[in-house]
């Protein structure tokens, strides 16, 4: 049984007194939470006051990026050693508003998961196609290219270290939605990619989150679906009550 896994994506919002005050509340409103694994992800300046408040505690912490190098001359990025060291267990890696603004691909992605598994951050590994894509009837080969390359290289015992995200690029932020069946036809196909790449013990271990507008109100259906493990929630995530919505929706 794969337990459910509500991640908070934070995005560009939250500076560290905001940050502080929301996983405050979070941590408040979540503290007999047992059923659903919680995940919050602030921007990298914010890290440290979210770790202070969430430690200890049953809210994870995750940052939304990492570069693949350790250290040396690349201004700008954050490294994994960086990042552990704050108090991350985990990291977004790919996520479509990185590969859209900021050229990141799928070997990038491949890098980046590599580097974030030699820490022994969990990373949060996300997928999905764009709307041209949806509409010329391309979703599962983007998907499957999306997988394929960006977990390339990468052992069994690895993958199951692996979370998935599989969010259409068009459901984000739009408030349009895919439905339940929609996502769900999706995430199976992912799970029958992992099997064929991994096997079907590896694969049915992996727990693979939705993402793109998810809300309270629709959370509850999503997870009534066979593959639908969770959620990775964007602009939900930034308000107390309504994370925790999606949170005990998830339960």
């Amino acid at each position: 049984m794969r337990k459910p896994l509500i991640a908070g994506n934070w995005k560009m919002n939250k500076t560290a007194s905001q940050a502080e005050e929301l996983a405050g509340a979070l941590k408040d409103k979540l503290k007999n939470e047992n059923k659903v694994d919680i995940i919050i992800c602030p921007p990298f300046t914010s890290l440290e006051a979210a770790c202070k408040v969430v430690k200890g505690s049953n809210i994870g912490l995750g940052a939304q990026n990492i570069y693949w190098e350790e250290e040396g001359a690349y201004t700008g990025e954050i490294s994994a050693p960086m990042i552990k060291e704050i108090g991350c267990q985990s990291v977004i890696i790919g996520h479509s508003e990185r590969r859209q603004f900021f050229g990141e691909t799928n070997e990038t992605v491949n890098r980046k998961v590599k580097a974030a598994l030699k820490f022994d951050l969990t990373p949060l590994v996300c997928v999905g196609e764009r709307l041209e894509e949806k509409e010329a009837g391309r979703t599962f080969s983007v998907v499957e290219s999306h997988i394929k390359e960006g977990l390339t290289g990468l052992k069994k015992e690895e993958i199951l270290k692996i979370v998935v995200a599989y969010e259409p690029v068009w459901a984000i932020g739009t408030g349009k939605t895919a439905t339940p069946q929609e996502a769900n036809e999706v995430h199976s196909h992912i799970r029958r990619l992992l099997t064929g790449l991994y096997g079907e013990e590896v694969a049915s271990r992996v727990r693979i989150l939705y993402g793109g507008s998810v809300k309270p109100d629709n959370i509850s259906g999503l997870m009534s679906e066979t593959d639908i493990d969770g959620a990775l929630v964007g602009g939900a995530s930034l308000q107390a009550d309504s994370f925790v919505g999606i949170v005990q929706g998830a339960g």
